[in-house]
């Protein structure tokens, strides 16, 4: 079995009176993109300063890549990248100097710079404006030349926070297609703490998701919607001939399907209380003899079980 990633071991760290990260354990496997799911304030961004070393650990441990970030903090911060939800460049520099000078700093070879640096700048679309001060840059520009930086140097794992707040659809889109790219061909590990639950959904493996510093959910986002969604919203596609008896078919069995099934031409849409109610229901058509040429399962999303884990309270 391989060595994860990413480890922690009961991992806390206190402020004074408030647990910003508390009792977390998980892993994180090679190649994978990892999820963190949280609102503010929830302790996403804290792990990824512990899991760095930027931060020590008021109890608990954690290894990445093998290593102890409290104690080869440096180690450990030469073979990850972190993009932060500011993106933090020296505007009174150019895009080429800022990537030349972090080249520098990540000790990419120097027979290698130049050519890593255009090939960043080209990858983000900035290579027309490289010679720019990035003090005129958009946001969305400066957040994509800091995600350029996060890669100077190749690295085994990023740590993304709100990689994409900034971007618009176009460039969005981008991040997430290199995100892949990175990890299913170049085997970096990733790990995501975001806002957006669209854009978990899309890309992650598996998520985690964290309140008040408290780990409350774990696994691929299927695992979570059977866990924590038990209504099933199903189309289902009659003979048009028959979708009248059909509505009043449903009506004399309430314990199948919660609600008035609502119509579009020769589909009906339909809340069921759970996937174990499918059979019964199927059971039900064949024996009043009602045709059915399609009846198709729309699959949860991670928004139904963050709201579910929450308590609809946001």
């Amino acid at each position: 079995m391989s060595v994860p990633v990413i480890q922690t071991s009961s991992l806390s760290r206190r402020f004074g009176e408030k647990n910003a990260v508390d009792d977390l354990t998980l892993e994180v496997q090679a190649g994978e993109i990892f999820g963190f799911l949280g609102h503010n304030g929830a302790g996403k961004t804290t792990t990824v300063r512990l899991l760095n070393g930027v931060l020590e650990p008021t109890a608990g441990h954690a290894k990445v890549l093998g290593l102890d970030p409290q104690r080869e903090g440096s180690s450990v911060r030469a073979r990850t990248g972190v993009l932060t939800e500011t993106p933090a460049v020296d505007e009174r520099l150019t895009a080429r100097e800022n990537l030349s000078f972090y080249a520098e700093l990540y000790n990419v070879p120097r027979g290698e710079v130049v050519s890593r640096v255009d090939f960043l700048l080209t990858e983000f679309e900035l290579i027309e404006r490289a010679s720019e001060k990035v003090g005129g840059y958009s946001k969305g520009m400066k957040q994509r030349l800091a995600l350029a930086r996060a890669l100077l140097h190749k690295p085994e794992v990023l740590f993304l926070d709100e990689p994409t707040a900034a971007l618009d659809p176009v460039a969005t889109r981008h991040v997430h297609t290199l995100v892949e790219a990175l990890a299913r061909r170049e085997g970096c590990t990733v790990l995501l703490c975001t806002h957006n639950l669209v854009e978990a959904q899309h890309l992650c493996d598996r998520v985690a998701v964290l309140e008040q510093g408290r780990l409350v959910a774990l696994g691929t986002p299927s695992e979570l919607t059977r866990q924590y969604v038990r209504r099933l919203d199903v189309d289902l596609e009659v003979d048009p001939a028959q979708i009248d008896l059909v509505m009043q078919t449903l009506l004399q069995y309430p314990q199948l399907v919660i609600g008035a099934p609502k119509r579009e031409k020769d589909t009906l849409t339909m809340t069921l209380p759970g996937r174990e109610c499918i059979p019964e229901l199927l059971s039900v058509f064949i024996g009043q003899g009602l045709r059915v040429y399609r009846l198709a399962p729309r699959e949860a999303d991670l928004e139904e079980v963050y709201f579910a884990i929450h308590g609809g309270a946001e």
